[in-house]
């Protein structure tokens, strides 16, 4: 199964390169994610509950960053087994500055299936992966919305409050 797509966020390619390292935000944003662990420098321990269709699964195995290029680039290998199938995905990703405050991430790789899972249909994988990137799209968005304790109320404490002694109210 093969699979590509790209999506702009309004973020520096730095500051979201440090986002997708980060194991607890990664953990956060990722559909169907319950444990993200950091193994070692580039290798995670994760446990995930997926549903797709009819078909639903707890996924466990390890997923590793190769070939880092920092800011701008990066792979990802998964491995993660179930009873109702495993997974071999092998994906590269690719961070490029459209400006000072915009990135585009793109992705592509290919996926290797087996077990009930493969057998569920490529139409519902397919519906099923489309839907889990737009809810991880959406996800890091909300995470990036804001710097600090703003990220975590979200747009409204982006705006500035009024200062009273502040002759103009601006």
């Amino acid at each position: 199964m093969h699979f590509e797509g790209s999506h702009v966020l309004a973020m520096q390619r730095e500051e979201l390169w440090e986002i997708l390292m980060d194991p607890d935000i990664l953990a956060r944003v990722t559909p169907g994610i319950k444990r993200l662990e950091l193994i070692d420098g580039t290798r995670y321990q994760a446990v995930s509950e997926i549903k797709m269709g009819p078909v639903n699964g707890a996924f466990k195995g390890n997923l590793e960053i190769l070939d880092q290029n920092q800011p701008e680039s990066f792979s990802l290998k998964i491995k993660m087994n179930s009873r109702i199938g495993n997974v071999s995905a092998l994906g590269h990703i690719n961070l490029k500055a459209l400006n000072p405050h915009g990135t585009e991430i793109s992705f592509a790789g290919d996926a290797k299936l087996s077990g009930t899972l493969a057998r569920t249909g490529q139409r519902v994988l397919t519906g099923v992966a489309n839907s889990m990137t737009k809810q991880f799209f959406k996800a890091l968005e909300k995470e990036i919305a804001g710097p600090g304790e703003d990220r975590k109320k979200g747009l409204f404490a982006r705006f500035r409050k009024k200062d009273k002694t502040d002759p103009d109210g601006s």
